[in-house]
């Protein structure tokens, strides 16, 4: 397994314009903005800001992977393994993932970021 980076974490905002400009003023620079759900970026870093009805996942923090077999590759590892994961989910910006619980119950989930995407 290789990832890329530990690339994001996620809070839930009352409003996604108001918290967008937000964070805007701190100095990152919007990269998606839908209704629902907003990422922002700080150099290689991202905020997902997850709005009220934002239904996927809740608050989280995010491991990047740049090639899309090797997050398939441990997303096998894992169950294989017996941990649980979700299922591997195609996101509306081009990205893939599937989200898993620490043993403090604490969501992260493993992301694809392919090039040109919103990760770049």
């Amino acid at each position: 397994m290789q990832l890329k980076r530990l690339g994001h974490v996620a809070v839930c905002v009352k409003d996604i314009p108001t918290s967008v400009q937000f964070y805007q003023n701190l100095g990152m620079e919007l990269a998606w903005q839908d209704s629902d759900w907003a990422y922002l970026k700080a150099g290689e870093d991202g905020l997902a800001l997850l709005g009220p009805g934002y239904s996927q996942a809740g608050a989280h923090f995010g491991f990047i992977f740049s090639d899309r077999a090797e997050l398939e590759a441990h997303h096998a590892r894992l169950t294989e393994k017996g941990f649980k994961v979700g299922k591997i989910h195609e996101h509306r910006d081009g990205t893939a993932s599937f989200y898993s619980k620490d043993p403090d119950r604490n969501t992260f989930e493993f992301l694809y970021e392919p090039p040109g995407g919103v990760g770049d």
